[in-house]
């Protein structure tokens, strides 16, 4: 018999994949594009705070300009987790929405009201008609399965009873 073929297994991780970027449309990308959300968010987030701070760093040059270019050049390939901050973002946005108990089968899980249990036993005590005698060392060998009757003494069940009397054990020597 010939050996078989051995299986190969492949995984594409992120790298092989291909990223949700944008600016690109067909064959024509916008300037040192395409662009991942994370770097659109830094470019516009990052323009939008230089314009309204110019004066307090004006004095610096280009220095914070080129910076902001590094930042948008540092978060494409931005990952928490595993995943791109938007989706990582919307995780724990839903995750602070969420009830803290969780859910069971759609329904946020409680628990349960507390609640006493109560419960009766009755111990009742077998008074033989008058006139009826039965043999002490009789009910005394009686055994789980075995039933003391009124006027014929112990009866036989079917379970141990039988098997003692089939094996030759005495009563009290069963255990």
């Amino acid at each position: 018999m010939s050996a078989a073929a051995p299986r190969a297994a492949r995984a594409y991780t992120g790298a092989r994949r291909h990223p949700w970027v944008l600016g690109k449309l067909g064959d024509w990308t916008i300037w040192f594009g395409p662009y991942t959300p994370a770097q659109l968010v830094v470019l516009g987030g990052g323009a939008f705070a230089l314009i309204k701070t110019f004066d307090w760093w004006s004095w610096a040059g280009p220095v914070p300009v080129v910076l902001w270019l590094g930042a948008v050049w540092a978060a494409r390939g931005a990952q928490i987790a595993g995943q791109n901050p938007f989706t990582a973002a919307a995780g724990m946005f839903v995750l602070l929405l969420r009830h803290p108990a969780g859910r069971i089968a759609g329904r946020v899980a409680r628990d349960r009201r507390p609640s006493s249990l109560v419960g009766r036993f009755v111990i009742q005590h077998a008074v033989l008609p008058a006139g009826v005698v039965t043999a002490p060392s009789a009910t005394a060998a009686a055994t789980a399965d075995e039933q003391v009757l009124p006027g014929r003494g112990v009866v036989a069940g079917s379970g141990l009873s039988r098997l003692l009397d089939e094996a030759n054990v005495p009563a009290g020597r069963a255990a």
